[in-house]
Parts: structure tokens; C-alpha cells; sequence
């Protein structure tokens, strides 16, 4: 049986019928006979001796969208798919496990990767050909999916001992990819090869490569890490250009607000219109330090105004945040976004109309292209030729006004907006997507002032509790109602960071108790013991391939070197030995692959700043919250990214009372005392908050 029919609305489902995941949900009723990825289409596999046609994507996704209207929309393909092969459908954002997998399989064979992902595969889910988006049918540019589903089917039939050779080829070269030896810490000369190789691929127009444009956060982040430890003025340059262009251009939304996922030009003019919640997080905290080093507004009104698009667009009611918007909106790509000349005459009057379509470069025959015929739409992407301080010098008005007269027209322009017919949302709630969230909101409200971002962070927090933690574990996916899929490691990783975030935010030492619970899982159930690193999956999952170890930075950081920070930092806080030990291991276990490309692994080279930058503790001793005001303003409004405090007061109990090897620190002479720490040796204890920052910058 193909499909399944709902008489009443004479609907047809396939194996998709009762899932959550919206992507899922999309292609509940193509005539494409999708199963979920699991075990009844293994075994149906096996059973009907079949092949597996794997299909990943997830719900914002474009050239998904295309794939889907083109060939599993399509009755005639979807009949020929259903013939050869077990179709399976997997939202990458609900298993990222299995979109790790074979998007490394499909660029060990291709050489890249990409989404849509196809993947075909045993029964025993060894893949033997893979690709990103294929057409229907043949082109110049490309094979179509029809003629590699015929001749799959063909070779299938006839030589299928090739495929399955092919099959175990490419698994036993996972396998090799996947290993990793502990050996000795990686060079510290790799920091500075680091920053030379971000140098030389750095853009005159901001941000690096040549065609694509993606914000990169994690790499802004090292760059001001390195500016940080070796003062290096380049670095911080290379973040303010790189900021600054993406603010001016249509990656961002000048209307709404937020970051759009990325452009496909160099000058960060055309995006693709989705927005994940994983870059607004990031890029919070990028705009948060870059805020701190260089006192700059314009860094802080980026933070503030991502921010509210945040909690207005992608914030659910009990506190969970959502995880991404559409690309489209009525079938066609970035409408909700585009303007015309003709409706910004209709809508402002003409002196705000002529101005405004000069400062934002809006023409009569538009700026966007039509992806098929090339030709301008009309339609236009707000954004600046250059920073409106220089427009108002160069028209000889006032900057400030000018600026406010801008925010006015795009207030009349944003609730005009509302009115149309907005991109859908995909509203399911990731465990590690929150994670990055809470620590964004967590560092925001400290270094803001911001109650409002602090409560939104812990509303989020107490949402995972509340439903994605149970029986002493988290779980990855909420959405209406279900949890699914148990916790992967990046689940531990960004949520015990948004932990400590939280913690020093707050400094709730309950907070602190909980992180230091989820790692001690992560120690658990997802280190390798013998040879180092982290799986990806818990040891209880058997639904895998194999069990990986992510190590590479993607748009996302690695959960293997955010492990490496938390372990960092919890080491420090809780004065734990073994902790620290478990730091150094890690960092050894990844060296050689460091060593080799420090770009992709980026967050372990924060590890290494932080490790001989050196990595500060400071402790703040009082008789109660209230007097420690002024030390921990120092410590909230400084750029410090290798010290991380805590409390000590009478009151105070908490884990780190178990640690019994070292003395308490308590106030000198009745006053509030400031402890300097580093593994566990102390400098003289300090007094006066000022004198802090002097030793802390000294």
C-alpha cells in the first residue's frame, strides 16, 4: 500500500502521516511513498530487497522547495521512485545525526555538499551515490533525477555486487574520517596561521570568499579573541568591515530586522531570504563583543534590534524559541521582502518617497533578478551604498536626523509589511538552537542592562526543563505537544554554554548545578573513553551508521569544541582537577586535525587562547549580592573573554562545596574582596573594583 485515503477531504498521505517536523509535514502528501527515517523502512528495504532513496532537507529550505515541486510533487516520477527504491525523508534540523552522515559520504564523492541532500543507499544504510539537488529531467547544467533513478534501477538489477562494493568503500572511508588518536596539544603557531589565513581570504567587501557570502560568526568571534590576546589591529578590523557591510546590506532586513541566512553575491547584496535562529544567536554575540571592544553604538543597536525581531517573531508564548522563517512566502522566493518604486509611491508621501529611495537604492527597474530568466524584476532589496553618517555629511544634514527620519519611514514601511502574506515559520523548538539563544539573550542582558533579554533567556531555559529534559536527560525536538529524539551532543554543548552564560549573568547557582549535571552526561554517554572526543550520538542510540565525531565549524560551532570551552570554564568556576585534565585531553585528541585546518576548527583554537592566554577565575567574596555591585559591573561591562567569576557568599551553598582541596575565599577586613585565580593559585586579594580591571588588563 502506497498511500493511505482520508475520504472525508479525500486527501492521500504516505508514511509521513502523524509526524511533526514541518518539513516532514510538507511532503505528507506527495505520491512519493515517504517513510521517516527508522526502523519500518529498514526493514521494508531488506524485505523487498530495495535499495534506499534518502531525501534531507528541512523547512525553509529554497532549492528543497524546487526539488519537491518538481520531481515529488510529480506522478509519474514519484511512481518510477516508489518502483526501485524505499523512499526516506529526513528533516536535517530533527536528525542532524544522519544529515552528518551522509553529507559526508556525498562530499567524499562529489567533492560538495548542500541541501537538498539525496543519498542512495542499502538496506543496511551504507550509501553508494549521492548529490544535492537534481532537476526532473536532464539539462545541460545537470543529469536529471529520472535518468539517475533508471540507471540505479539498472545497475541494481544487474550489478548489484558494484553498488554494494562501492558501498562498503565509502563507509570504510567514514570510518577513517571519523577516528581520532590523543597525541600532544596542537602548535601554538597555528593561531597565527590562523589569523594569515583569514587574512588572505578576506574580502574587500567584508567577510571571506569570493562569491557566497555567509556572516561566518564563529570566525569573527576568534578574530576578536586574537585582538584581544595579541592586539593585532588587523583582526578588529576585519570584524568592523565585515559588521558594517552586512548591516548596509541585504543580508539584513532593514525593515524587520534580522539576518537572512546568506547572500549569493559577494557584496552581500542578494540573499537567500530564510532566517535560522542559530545565526541571529551568533551574531548577537559577535555584535555583543565587537560592542565591548570598540564602545561603538552602532554594535549595540545591531544587538538591540535583533533582539526584538527575535522576541516578536520567533519567540512561542511558553518561552522556547523557534527555528527558522521561510525563504518564500506564496511560492516565490524573498516577496515578503522586495519592494517596488510603484508601492513606496502609494505609501509615502513624495519628499520621504525621494529620499528614502536614494539613501536605500531603490530603482525603477528594481535590483532582483528572476532566477530563471536573469532578467530585473522591479522588484528592489533595501540596503546602503554607505553608512548614513556619510550620506547626511555629503547631502549637509544633520546625522542624527537623518537617521531618524529613516527609522520612521521604516517603522510606516514594517507595519505596511505586516499586511502581506508572511514566510512560514518553522515552529518546532530545538534543545541546541536555545541553547546558543539563552547564552546570546544571557550575555546581552548583562552587558545591556536589559532585564527584558535576561527574563527571556530564563523563560527559555525553564521551557527545556520543563519539557525537553526527563529522566536525567535532554531531548533534541518539542513541537505541539511531543519531545523526540534523544539529545545529541550539540544539545549538551549549547545548552550547558547558555548555562554558564546564564549563570554569570545571574549568578544562580542553580543554574551552575545544572550545567555541571548535563555535562557530566556528556562524560558519560558521548566520550570516547579510549580514544578521545566526543560522538555526536549518546551510546544508546542504535539508528546510526556509525557514531560520529563532528569536529569541523559549519554555520554552526562544533559540539566537540564548544565541549572544549564548557569544560574550560567549569574546570575553573568548581576548581575541578579533573575537569581541567579532560580539557587538555580533548584538545589533544583533535590536535593533528587542528593543526592541519585551524579555519575549520576555529572554537578550538578559542580553547587554545584560552588555555595560554591564560584562563582567569575570579572569585567575588561578600556578606550578601548587594555589595558586590561594583565588582561585578567590572566584570559585566569589560571585554574579559578569558576570566569567568563567580560568588562567595556565607549563604552560598552550592557544588562547589564539595571541592575540599582548596581554601575558602572570604572577605578581608569586612569588605567585599575580589580573589584573581589562576589553577588554583590566587593573586593577593583585591579591594577596590578598579584595581580589578588594572590586574585583569595588566
Amino acid at each position: 500500500m502506497v498511500h493511505e485515503r482520508d475520504n472525508s477531504k479525500d486527501k492521500r498521505y504516505n508514511h509521513l502521516k502523524g509526524e511533526k517536523s514541518p518539513y516532514l509535514i510538507q511532503h505528507v502528501e506527495n505520491p512519493v511513498d515517504w517513510y521517516p527515517w527508522g526502523e519500518e523502512a529498514f526493514l521494508k528495504a531488506k524485505r523487498e530487497n530495495k535499495p534506499i532513496f534518502l531525501s534531507i532537507g528541512y523547512s525553509t529550505c529554497h532549492w528543497c522547495h524546487v526539488m519537491a515541486r518538481e520531481s515529488f510533487e510529480d506522478e509519474e516520477m514519484a511512481q518510477l521512485i516508489n518502483e526501485v527504491f524505499v523512499p526516506v525523508k529526513v528533516d536535517r534540523e530533527e536528525h542532524p545525526d544522519v544529515d552528518s552522515t551522509y553529507m559526508a559520504a556525498c562530499q567524499i564523492m562529489t567533492g560538495k555538499g548542500g541541501w537538498p541532500l539525496t543519498v542512495f543507499m542499502t538496506s543496511d544504510l551504507k550509501p553508494f551515490f549521492a548529490g544535492t539537488y537534481f532537476p526532473r529531467d536532464d539539462s545541460e547544467l545537470s543529469i536529471g533525477l529520472r535518468s539517475i533513478v533508471l540507471n540505479l534501477k539498472d545497475l541494481w538489477e544487474k550489478n548489484k555486487n558494484q553498488l554494494l562494493e562501492s558501498a562498503d568503500d565509502i563507509t570504510d572511508a567514514l570510518n577513517q574520517i571519523t577516528s581520532t588518536k590523543i597525541g600532544e596539544l596542537p602548535a601554538e603557531s597555528t593561531l597565527q596561521r590562523a589569523y594569515e589565513a583569514l587574512d588572505s581570504s578576506f574580502s574587500e567587501y567584508g567577510g571571506f570568499g569570493t562569491s557566497q557570502k555567509f556572516p561566518s560568526p564563529n570566525l569573527l568571534i576568534y578574530l576578536l579573541r586574537y585582538h584581544e590576546k595579541t592586539g593585532e589591529k588587523g583582526a578588529l578590523d576585519m570584524v568592523e568591515e565585515t559588521l558594517m557591510a552586512m548591516r548596509m546590506g541585504g543580508i539584513w532586513d532593514h525593515v524587520g530586522f534580522g539576518f537572512h541566512r546568506y547572500t549569493v553575491d559577494p557584496k552581500w547584496l542578494v540573499p537567500h531570504f530564510e532566517k535560522m535562529l542559530y545565526d541571529q544567536a551568533l551574531l548577537i554575540m559577535v555584535c555583543l563583543e565587537a560592542y565591548q571592544v570598540t564602545g561603538k553604538d552602532v554594535y549595540r543597536e545591531m544587538v538591540e534590534k535583533i533582539v526584538e525581531y527575535v522576541l516578536r517573531d520567533m519567540n512561542s508564548e511558553e518561552g522556547g524559541f523557534f527555528s527558522a522563517e521561510d525563504a518564500e512566502s506564496q511560492g516565490v522566493e524573498g516577496k515578503f521582502y522586495l519592494w517596488s518604486q510603484k508601492e513606496l509611491k502609494e505609501i509615502l508621501n513624495q519628499d520621504d518617497f525621494k529620499l528614502f529611495t536614494r539613501i536605500y537604492q531603490v530603482k525603477e527597474r528594481g535590483n532582483y533578478l528572476d532566477e530563471r530568466t536573469g532578467l530585473f524584476t522591479g522588484e528592489n532589496i533595501l540596503h546602503l551604498e554607505k553608512p548614513l553618517e556619510k550620506t547626511a555629511e555629503e547631502m549637509g544634514l544633520n546625522a542624527d536626523e537623518l537617521k531618524g527620519k529613516m527609522d520612521n519611514i521604516l517603522t510606516t514601511l514594517f507595519k505596511e509589511r505586516e499586511k502581506r502574506v508572511h514566510p512560514s515559520k518553522d515552529d518546532k523548538v530545538l534543545t541546541d538552537w536555545n541553547g546558543l539563544m539563552v547564552a546570546a539573550l544571557s550575555q546581552a542582558g548583562r552587558v545591556l542592562k536589559e532585564k527584558r533579554y535576561t527574563e527571556a533567556a530564563l523563560k527559555a531555559v525553564e521551557f527545556i526543563k520543563g519539557n525537553l529534559y526527563q529522566d536525567g536527560k535532554l531531548y533534541h525536538r518539542y513541537r505541539d505537544g511531543e519531545v523526540k529524539v534523544e539529545g545529541y551532543l550539540e544539545d549538551y554543548a549549547f545548552l550547558v554554554w547558555g548555562l554558564l552564560e546564564l549563570y554569570q549573568t545571574t549568578l544562580d547557582s542553580s543554574w551552575m548545578e545544572w550545567a555541571y549535571e548535563l555535562n557530566q552526561v556528556t562524560l558519560d554517554k558521548y566520550l570516547d573513553k579510549e580514544n578521545g572526543g566526543f560522538y555526536q550520538t549518546s551510546e544508546d542510540i542504535k539508528e546510526v551508521l556509525m557514531r560520529r565525531k563532528d569536529h569541523h565549524d559549519s554555520a554552526l560551532p562544533s559540539g566537540n569544541g564548544i565541549t572544549l570551552l564548557n569544560l574550560q570554564k567549569l574546570a575553573s568556576i568548581l576548581e575541578d582537577q579533573e575537569l581541567g585534565e579532560a580539557a587538555i585531553k580533548q584538545e589533544k585528541t583533535f590536535a593533528t586535525l587542528v593543526n592541519q585546518t585551524p579555519t575549520g576548527h576555529i572554537i578550538f583554537l578559542i580553547g587554545m587562547v584560552n588555555r595560554i592566554g591564560p584562563f582567569y577565575e575570579v572569585v567575588v567574596a561578600g556578606e550578601d549580592q548587594a555589595d558586590t555591585g561594583e565588582f561585578l559591573e567590572i566584570l559585566h561591562q569589560n571585554y574579559l573573554p578569558r576570566v569567568v567569576y563567580s560568588l562567595n557568599l556565607p549563604e552560598e551553598k552550592w557544588l562547589k562545596n564539595k571541592v575540599k582541596s582548596f581554601p575558602e575565599k572570604t572577605p578581608v577586613d569586612g569588605q567585599t574582596t575580589a580573589y584573581i585565580c589562576k589553577e588554583v593559585t590566587c593573586k593577593l586579594p583585591i579591594n577596590n573594583p578598579h584595581k580589578l580591571l588594572e590586574e585583569l588588563r595588566d
